[in-house]
């Protein structure tokens, strides 16, 4: 726990505004995190743990399932430590493979199934993990990816393996027919289907024993948005702390009752803190989604009429402005917590007149389990900020170099600590000691405090454009441009220039229905912003380049705009 003797010094200035049900800090467990699992179905055996496309599971079901996978991967052998990978979307084989690795002291690498084989075989690398359990039609891949890496067994599972009858009888007839050159060979080396490895495990209680604060639970690899992505060393105490810590903002949700939509990818941070480990930590029902497609996801909510949605500001947009979507629709959702992105004001004005309960922004990132702040959800929130740092969480705006922090509104480098901060990076300790300083990670984010505490990010620090000496920040633009009745998505970059060596270009998509002119746009801009901030083109676009988990890859906009540029040339 932070120490908080300079509390009342001002220096934490947003104790003062926690809501009184909110405490400046807590006690937090040190055991295995899948504990949460044990005592979720020690206390609700019978509640539903999860939802697959109308397949309802147990708690009492699933941990029998964990613990057959758990002892499966002992036999293996696999030792306290070594790692398992895991490259699946949200299906109730993604919970288990969690889990039951845990239980089994393994550290979880979880893999982003969109990777190619390079990318794939640079993790396994790098993590040196010795099984990999994946998805069927991911195994093209992964055979090539496989070779000359650590990986010595891979368990393959179908998305069949956990969808209800008759569901399960009929996707192996779509599969086929959409893939109909998949062929997985289930007698390669070290290859061993899903329904046979788990079925030969026992079901007896099993959860290694951990020093929670030392043992790793993940290697959580970061995009390479820098370079090439780094393994984030995440401890059990440091997962289990994060998620007491948004157990506690959220103080209002009740155990054994929420119902999570499951929209977000649980291979990510974001989605493995808010929704998975979250959901089970309450004894809650997720309601799993293979990937965010609206029409899956409207059907999903109308069926089993979720109270909690975390999610990304373009999942949010996307079901607004969907043609089936109707009024009532989301009125279940009492709460929305909006992370991997800035979230436009006007959006989340929208979304909650669409429901009872609250949308609010909150901020984190792979290196912290992820979340270190978030807006109060029922006191007082300053829209357009990123809220108030959690309890036990130390946040200041510092400069260039050092750790000082610099005066309430002065922009600076947002840094943090906690008890959800990595313990390093994996096999890098040149970067591992950059990144910390006396306990405090500089998040590459530049941002703002103000006098009560709340803090507001302006932009990436790697995405600042400077255009003619002038420091143009991205998120300022966007806003602007969401503000705009005509405008569903916006993304600004920073681009080549001859005169002013950068220049902002926008990148929007149109509402459908309506029409506006670059010269519309322009004019809309230079009312609102000073000159220098004013994008100097446009371009309409269908649709922007997302992240699973929603955020617009501005990376991606901007490797365009060079290739572009070097075909013109």
């Amino acid at each position: 726990m932070s120490e908080l003797s300079d509390v009342h010094s001002g220096a934490r200035p947003w104790h003062s505004k926690y809501p009184l049900q909110v405490k400046p800090s807590y006690d937090y467990p040190k055991s295995n995190i899948a504990k949460l699992l044990i005592d979720a179905e020690t206390a609700y055996p019978n509640n539903e743990a999860l939802d697959f496309l109308g397949r309802s599971y147990t708690y009492k079901e699933l941990l029998r399932q964990c613990r057959k996978m758990a002892n499966a991967l002992k036999a293996l052998p696999i030792a306290k430590g070594d790692r398992v990978a895991i490259m699946l979307p949200n299906c109730p084989q993604a919970v288990v493979s969690y889990y039951g690795a845990l239980m089994a002291g393994a550290v979880v690498v979880q893999t982003n199934p969109t990777y190619t084989e390079r990318e794939l075989h640079f993790q396994l690398v790098d993590s040196g993990a010795t099984v990999l359990v994946v998805l069927d039609l991911l195994m093209p891949r992964v055979v090539k990816a496989r070779e000359k890496t650590a990986v010595r067994f891979v368990v393959v599972t179908s998305l069949a393996d956990g969808l209800p009858f008759p569901k399960n009888l009929l996707y192996p007839i779509k599969r086929r027919k959409e893939h109909p050159d998949l062929k997985v060979d289930y007698n390669g080396e070290g290859v061993k289907r899903w329904s046979a490895f788990v079925g030969q495990g026992v079901a007896q209680a099993i959860c290694e024993e951990v020093n929670a604060e030392e043992d790793l639970a993940m290697l959580q690899y970061t995009g390479g948005t820098t370079g090439r992505p780094k393994g984030v060393m995440l401890t059990h105490a440091n997962l289990l702390a994060n998620t007491r810590q948004v157990d506690a903002w959220c103080y209002r949700l009740e155990p054994g009752k929420e119902r999570y939509l499951a929209a977000l990818p649980m291979f990510h941070v974001f989605g493995l803190t808010v929704l998975l480990n979250q959901a089970i930590g309450r004894a809650g029902t997720l309601l799993l989604l293979p990937r965010f497609e609206p029409r899956m996801a409207l059907e999903t909510i109308r069926r089993r009429k979720p109270t909690v949605f975390p999610g990304a500001p373009t999942m949010y947009i996307s079901l607004l402005d969907h043609p089936l979507a109707k009024d009532g629709d989301f009125a279940s959702v009492r709460l929305c917590v909006s992370g991997a992105a800035p979230l436009p004001r006007e959006v989340q004005e929208r979304f909650e007149l669409q429901t009872v309960g609250k949308l609010i922004e909150g901020y984190g990132l792979t290196e912290a389990s992820p979340v270190t702040h978030c807006n109060p959800i029922w006191g007082f929130r300053k829209n357009g900020t990123i809220g108030l740092p959690l309890p036990d969480t130390d946040a200041r705006i510092v400069g260039e170099s050092g750790l000082e922090p610099l005066p309430p509104g002065e922009i600076g480098e947002l840094a943090v600590r906690g008890p959800q901060i990595m313990k390093g990076y994996w096999n890098r300790p040149e970067e591992t000691a950059e990144a910390l300083r006396e306990g405090w990670l500089r998040t590459g984010d530049i941002g703002t405090m103000d006098e009560e505490g709340y803090f507001t990010i302006i932009d990436r620090k790697k995405d600042i454009i400077l255009a003619g000496g002038y420091n143009v920040y991205p998120r300022e633009v966007e806003e602007v441009l969401f503000e705009h009745p005509a405008i569903k998505e916006a993304s600004v970059a920073g681009v080549p220039d001859a005169y002013r060596g950068e220049t902002v270009k926008a990148f929007v998509v149109v509402k459908i229905g309506w029409q506006v002119s670059e010269m519309q746009l322009d004019r809309w801009c230079r009312e609102r912003l000073a000159a220098y901030k004013v994008p100097r083109s446009y371009e309409f676009r269908d649709s922007l380049p997302l992240s699973l988990i929603g955020k617009v890859l501005r990376r991606k906009l901007k490797e365009e705009e060079e290739e572009n540029d070097l075909n013109l040339t």
